[in-house]
């Protein structure tokens, strides 16, 4: 009897690991050789053995017979990312920050449903930003500073209605600031140092009552800044200078009181506000929650 339980055990125990690492379907591993192909997989800093099972490549997450997540931070990929990366479709999470890719983004990224985390700073990605983000509702993190992408800021982004995070600084974007933004009732961080931002805000900043941080210096930005913004009681990190701001008087109503940084051009508001911290930029801070977080 005894034999038989153990007998019993071992092909519950064999099964259970079966189930575990099943093979993904074909069309998902077959964009996954692509992608190592295309990015110069035998320069990464930790290479595939594509002969092995997919679930044990270096930054390759399986869940329930699927990728769901895809991490290659600061792996050395080079390159473009392929065409196709829609035979992913469980994929939530995709961090190819820190590496040398070039190239345009593939138009059906942005077809991925469960996407919830989009992370593609430092890099060298060019093109513009796509128009329709409809079918992103699952996203909640879009990360892409440091990179050469162009063009206007879409208005079709307000579409994203989980986004927590949008960072665009160091970029070459031009244009203002699409109205649609003010959408984004559930954003926290808006990180845009560094572009070529231009004209009046036009957005009603005071509809994102959860943003924490906006970081808007060193771009073209003129006219008053909308007043709303004094209205966001959770403001923590606030950066304006380096822009054209005809007027900053709406923010001597701040509400806030949790400011740990505020940097402006205008020297009694950095006096009200200021922190006495010395002037940094949120990319500074942003590499080092990347060291962190992958």
């Amino acid at each position: 009897m005894k034999n038989v339980i153990n007998f019993t055990c071992i092909v519950l125990f064999m099964t259970c690991s079966y189930l575990v690492n099943a093979q993904i379907p074909e069309k998902e591993k077959q964009y996954l050789i692509d992608f190592n192909k295309s990015t110069v997989g035998e320069q990464w800093q930790r290479k595939w053995d594509l002969k092995s099972d997919p679930a044990t490549w270096h930054g390759v997450e399986v869940a329930n017979g699927h990728v769901v997540g895809l991490k290659l931070y600061r792996n050395n990929l080079t390159g473009a990312i392929p065409n196709g990366i829609s035979a992913l479709s469980h994929l939530k999470s995709l961090n190819l920050a820190f590496n040398v890719i070039e190239g345009e983004l593939p138009k059906d990224l942005f077809s991925l449903q469960k996407l919830s985390s989009l992370r593609l700073e430092m890099n060298k990605i060019s093109g513009t930003l796509p128009q329709d983000f409809s079918k992103m509702a699952a996203l909640e993190e879009l990360s892409m500073f440091n990179n050469l992408f162009q063009g206007e800021i879409p208005d079709g982004i307000g579409e994203i209605s989980n986004l927590k995070t949008l960072n665009l600084s160091s970029n070459y974007l031009e244009g203002s600031l699409p109205k649609s933004l003010e959408k984004l009732e559930k954003l926290e961080r808006l990180e845009l140092f560094g572009n070529k931002l231009a004209g009046a805000i036009e957005v009603d900043l005071g509809r994102l009552v959860n943003l924490r941080e906006i970081i808007l210096s060193y771009n073209k930005f003129e006219g008053d800044l909308p007043s709303g913004m004094a209205t966001l009681s959770n403001l923590e990190f606030v950066q304006l200078q380096g822009n054209d701001f005809r007027s900053l008087n709406s923010l001597l109503r701040m509400q806030s009181t949790k400011l740990a940084v505020f940097d402006s051009d205008d020297e009694f508001l950095n006096l009200k506000f200021g922190t006495g911290e010395i002037n940094r930029t949120r990319i500074v801070d942003t590499k080092y929650e990347d060291a962190k977080r992958n």
